[in-house]
């Protein structure tokens, strides 16, 4: 935010819920397991939760959240987020805020799922669900979500500068193989609503099953293939197979799907090109999984 920009923690959190919301002053505010990036989380009480952009770029995403959300819960099968106040910019901190009902889960990880194909199942009945809203007067991609539901190919010369960057720490023509067979697509038909960001950070669990879905920062209308990265960020064999079934798209999006999560992966470990960094065995297990299904596709 800038040199003399108010730090983000719990004690900003503390100052900003007792000048605008005093109401909730005696409510403890405490930290997250996992507090976020894009946005930084504290709890507030038993039942509420303070959520504070952390970017200019994220900071666009409060008003469609406080906007959309309200209207998108009743008409899906699992909770998500419920803005309860709007706070506004105040003690340093230049952007608005929010506050929601807290919702209790943990962030997905296979160790804590306790069938990942039946997970993946009800994953894809909530985005399948998701895109049948009505789509009228929605977000069409931009700044607000970085443009997820978008072209691909919005991200083409990224991706390739991370390919050559890359060299032969991966296998290069394989994956400029994967990236032109989703590039060579694009979207047909009506926008519909997508979440823009499925990744386990976002998706609770309780009791080892799918509990909620959490931030909407990426949600919009447009092209549903971004929200298809999970199938290899996530899931695999059984699993991917269940979720690519009960999500019942056409093979393009699959592809472009692929696309943004092969995008995804490169750029991560361009950032982690030291091959002693212990952050580098992710995106390349990731981009492993892409072109083998890639190679099973073809």
């Amino acid at each position: 935010m800038g040199d003399g920009a108010a730090v983000i923690d719990a004690d900003l959190a503390r100052r900003l819920v007792d000048s605008q919301f005093p109401q909730w002053a005696e409510l403890p505010v405490t930290a997250v397991e996992v507090p976020g990036h894009d946005n930084r989380t504290f709890r507030l009480g038993d039942e509420l939760s303070i959520r504070l952009p952390s970017g200019d770029w994220y900071a666009l995403a409060v008003e469609k959240e406080q906007r959309w959300l309200p209207a998108l819960a009743p008409q899906l099968p699992l909770p998500i987020p419920a803005p309860v106040a709007k706070g506004v910019p105040e003690h340093g901190y230049p952007y608005s805020w929010s506050v929601y009902r807290w919702l209790d889960g943990r962030a997905a990880t296979g160790a804590r799922i306790r069938d990942l194909a039946a997970f993946a199942t009800r994953l894809a009945e909530f985005l399948v669900a998701l895109g049948r809203i009505d789509p009228t007067d929605g977000p069409e991609p931009g700044p607000h979500n970085f443009f997820r539901g978008g072209p691909l190919s919005t991200y083409a010369d990224e991706t390739l500068r991370s390919v050559a960057e890359l060299g032969s720490e991966i296998p290069r023509d394989a994956v400029l193989a994967v990236w032109e067979d989703a590039v060579s697509t694009a979207r047909q038909g009506e926008p519909v609503w997508f979440h823009g960001d499925v990744a386990v950070g976002n998706l609770l669990v309780r009791n080892g099953m799918l509990a909620a879905v959490i931030d909407f920062g990426g949600t919009g209308i447009g092209d549903p293939a971004c929200d298809v990265v999970i199938a290899w960020t996530l899931l695999s064999g059984r699993s991917r197979d269940a979720f690519r079934r009960a999500l019942a798209i056409d093979p393009a999006t699959w592809a472009r799907g692929r696309g943004w999560a092969l995008w995804k992966a490169l750029i991560t470990l361009v950032a982690h090109l030291d091959q002693d960094s212990p952050e580098a065995e992710e995106p390349r297990r990731i981009i492993k999984h892409i072109l083998a299904d890639y190679a099973q596709d073809a």
